[in-house]
């Protein structure tokens, strides 16, 4: 086993996970098998109770997990599925250590830092990355391991004397170290300054930096080889990082420094991330898409969403654009507060094709502004499913007061419930979470079709609301169709509106499983409802022209 372990210096959000995916994409284009594993030092057990203005998004995995939003940049570019333990955060050691001292598994001795958490993070990174993550049960033969924050915080200090000595357990040419570090260049000066590099960099070996003139300077003094420095400059699109570190021969460096059996040459998969690069910047036709959300401030809190999107838009040959729409904005009290904001959102929403992604609806004002998800194309997902359903309920049903009991606990019809087995009074990781099958029940579903005329998908959940299926007959008798339900038939999954080119919503998040290679099929019918283009691609058996 392989270890690269991937730390960050002078600033957070430096790019460590973007550098780590990169790595691994090239790994696997070698025909490695490739693993990675992201190191929170917050006390936190998971990402599952954070506001997504602390973190961005929460991404949750196959088996429930809810994790940082870097495993999803890892399962994006290397195409794996990963579980909860390749989230390693500091509040899941401690409770580990503190368990076992609970139960007597020291044998009374003092328990320390050193050297009982340090050995618990050496174990679990150990066994977890040998967990097969490919689906083909083969073992891992590299694993990436990303180190978040920035080297000299104190939450981090655990893990760096951690991996200082497992460096030395597993041999040198089985371990190294890419630190990915920032070189400033104030304005006042107009001078690169490689100072907080040096400081930050100390006894790491391996460096990446962001311009080439300094390159030998941190050389000398970060005492590296100057081969080992490898710049990343600023690029039109992530898929080009994997390409400009192949191209400054990190491969070659890999080979010698781990000894790795394979040809440096990258073969078929890095070309495929060329061909998607070049045809990225090539892009001339835009479609525009309206979100509607909670957290529209921050772009990270819809990060897959937004790559989602990307992959779709890119498959059809057009570059995305994203009108972002901060949901309150478009409430009848925004227009009492300030008019000039509510006009401006109304006027993003018509004229971009609306995504509702928790689409907001206040619990006691009409919904009046949600009538227009029925003359443009939409999507709705989890939450945005669900408001459809109200929506629906209050326009075309005349229920006025229909609601989900998670803005009115005792509405006169309550179309959205909760799940008392998911409402135990915790919070953290007691939603219905993770992959779950969805049964289509109608032939004619367009998300069917787009599926590839499948029976069932297998996708990811995290809710703690549903539908109420005691009340689904009032809706289908009016042409909302409930098209895709759980194994058992109890939880509505998937809804589509009769004689509408593309209206659709789905309980799950199909965002998670999206690959740029192979975009999630909700995504992809509404880049293409949106480009004129769905019922051509219906029509040839959903099958894109070569061109």
């Amino acid at each position: 086993m392989k270890y690269i372990l991937v730390t960050g210096g002078v600033i957070s959000g430096i790019g460590k996970g973007i550098i780590a995916s990169s790595l691994g994409t090239i790994l696997k284009s070698c025909g490695l098998h490739v693993t990675a594993i992201k190191i929170d030092p917050y006390i936190n057990i998971d990402a599952g109770t954070f506001s997504p203005y602390e973190h961005g998004e929460v991404f949750v995995l196959d088996d429930g997990g809810e994790v940082d939003l870097d495993l999803g940049n890892y399962e994006r570019f290397l195409d794996i599925r990963l579980t909860r333990d390749n989230n390693l955060t500091t509040g899941k050691i401690y409770q580990s250590v503190i368990n076992k001292e609970r139960k007597g598994d020291y044998l009374g001795k003092t328990v320390q830092v050193v050297p009982h958490i340090t050995d618990a993070i050496q174990e679990w990174v150990r066994k977890q990355a040998r967990v097969s993550v490919d689906g083909d049960s083969a073992e891992p033969q590299v694993c990436v391991i990303e180190l978040g924050g920035t080297v000299g915080d104190i939450e981090s200090m655990p893990f760096i004397e951690a991996f200082r000595q497992f460096q030395f357990k597993v041999k040198r040419e089985n371990f190294c170290n890419i630190h990915v570090s920032l070189i400033p260049q104030p304005n006042t000066t107009g001078e690169q300054k490689t100072k907080p590099t040096q400081n930050s960099v100390r006894e790491l070996r391996g460096l990446v930096c962001s311009q080439t003139a300094v390159k030998e300077k941190i050389s000398m003094f970060c005492h590296v080889e100057p081969s080992q420095v490898i710049c990343v400059r600023d690029v039109s699109s992530v898929y080009r990082v994997p390409l400009l570190l192949e191209e400054q021969g990190v491969m070659n460096f890999f080979c010698q420094r781990l000894n790795l059996p394979v040809d440096v040459k990258p073969r078929k998969m890095l070309s495929k991330w060329k061909e998607m690069a070049d045809r990225s910047d090539r892009l001339l036709e835009r479609v525009s898409i309206a979100l509607v959300g909670k957290y529209t401030k921050l772009s990270d809190a819809y990060t897959s969403v937004i790559k989602a999107l990307e992959h779709s838009a890119l498959a059809i040959n057009h570059k995305l654009e994203v009108k972002y729409i901060d949901s309150e904005d478009l409430e009848p009290s925004t227009q009492q507060v300030e008019p000039v904001k509510y006009h401006e959102a109304w006027q993003k929403l018509c004229t971009g094709i609306l995504f509702g992604l928790s689409l907001f609806m206040s619990p006691y004002n009409s919904s009046h502004y949600a009538r227009i998800l029925l003359v443009l194309f939409c999507a709705g997902v989890c939450l945005g499913m669900q408001l459809a359903v109200c929506e629906f309920a209050r326009n075309v049903l005349g229920w006025e007061d229909a609601n989900s009991t998670e803005f009115n606990p005792e509405p006169q019809h309550p179309v959205v419930i909760d799940m008392p087995e998911h409402n135990s009074g915790q919070l953290g990781g007691t939603m219905r979470l993770g992959q779950r099958r969805t049964i289509f029940n109608s032939t004619s579903s367009v998300l069917r079709k787009l599926y590839g005329g499948v029976e069932y998908v297998d996708e990811r959940h995290r809710h703690r609301f549903e539908v109420n299926r005691e009340l689904k007959h009032h809706f289908e008798k009016k042409g909302f169709q409930f098209v895709g339900q759980d194994v058992k038939g109890e939880r509505m999954e998937v809804i589509e509106l009769d004689d509408h080119c593309y209206f659709v919503g789905v309980q799950y998040h199909p965002e998670f499983t999206s690959r740029p290679i192979k975009p999630s099929p909700p995504y992809l019918g509404l880049l293409l409802a949106a480009a004129g283009k769905l019922q051509s691609y219906l029509n040839k058996g959903c099958r894109l022209s070569p061109r």
